[in-house]
């Protein structure tokens, strides 16, 4: 598939420049923040090269660099004040191309709050970091009653959990089998310790369910930090794409979160390399197409 009608179709500057000499490539997975201590306690000092400022205009040097067109900008915490945030930029700097927010999907008003955040078309889907609750919470009643209210607005639905918890979203994905799902940086494998067994099981499992694709994304940091060889990751590789297939899985940088572990050229240069034996086409719909018909962006 190209996406020439989508450009033909669409304004001139839709995805910058020279978009429309080439498919758009898009990175599904991005965040922006104004770091402070409180809000983003879960940067510890472990991390400390993301205890500053990251935002939209500390990312375009290297976008351009590396042929990114666009981004989907997803919440690093949990309060509608960030998703305003994230909106906000979106209304300034053309390279969002939408955003993955944060909203109380557990509220007794959530149809009142996602009714008030639909007058923000920028906004795609909405994401909860589960990777920091029990291992019960994809089966609560409440959450589950959020996540169904998404579907009357198109809205997606990012799930963001270790490899321990893929057996309950596996259960999870089985209760929406209409709505659009996307697991975040492969459900985050074990690439440091090696572990691949039951993780390569599990994704095998959830993959079975045609609405859900997942993230080439975040996978930097589960592998040593800045030990890493290329080879450690095309196992994990393998496995995602045996079970997805490049109609399910887009590319995603996890920036700035992956500068603990490697710097964007290294990410993309990878997948492209991993992917240099597959199809034109292929490659089109991973670092791009995918995100786009996903996202509706």
């Amino acid at each position: 598939m190209n996406l020439k009608k989508y450009y033909d179709a669409a304004p001139d500057d839709a995805f910058g420049g020279d978009a429309n000499r080439r498919t758009a490539v898009i990175d599904s997975h991005v965040h922006f923040w104004k770091y402070d201590k409180k809000t983003y306690d879960w940067i510890d000092n472990s991390m400390k090269t993301l205890q500053q400022d990251y935002l939209p205009e500390h990312l375009s040097l290297v976008a351009r660099r590396n042929n990114v067109d666009g981004v989907v900008a997803v919440q690093a915490t949990q309060t509608e004040t960030e998703t305003h945030f994230l909106v906000e930029l979106a209304k300034t700097h053309p390279i969002i191309k939408g955003v993955v927010g944060w909203i109380d999907l557990q509220a007794d008003n959530i149809a009142e709050r996602l009714q008030y955040f639909s007058q923000y078309p920028i906004i795609k889907g909405y994401r909860h970091v589960v990777q920091g609750e029990p291992l019960d919470f994809l089966a609560r009643e409440n959450f589950r009653r959020g996540v169904a209210a998404l579907k009357a607005y198109n809205y997606t639905y990012d799930i963001l959990i270790f490899h321990n918890q893929l057996p309950p979203a596996i259960d999870f994905v089985r209760a929406f089998p209409d709505m659009p799902l996307v697991i975040d940086h492969c459900a985050k494998p074990d690439i440091r310790h090696k572990n691949i067994e039951e993780w390569k099981t599990n994704m095998k499992e959830i993959a079975k369910f045609p609405n859900v694709s997942c993230k080439l994304s975040g996978l930097f940091t589960e592998a040593k930090w800045n030990e890493w060889s290329a080879s450690d990751f095309y196992p994990y590789l393998d496995v995602v794409f045996e079970a997805f297939g490049p109609d399910r899985l887009m590319f995603g940088s996890d920036w700035p979160v992956m500068l603990l572990s490697g710097i964007y050229l290294k990410w993309k240069s990878l997948l492209e390399k991993y992917m240099e034996n597959h199809s034109p086409e292929d490659r089109e719909k991973v670092f791009g197409i995918n995100a786009i018909q996903f996202y509706n962006l």
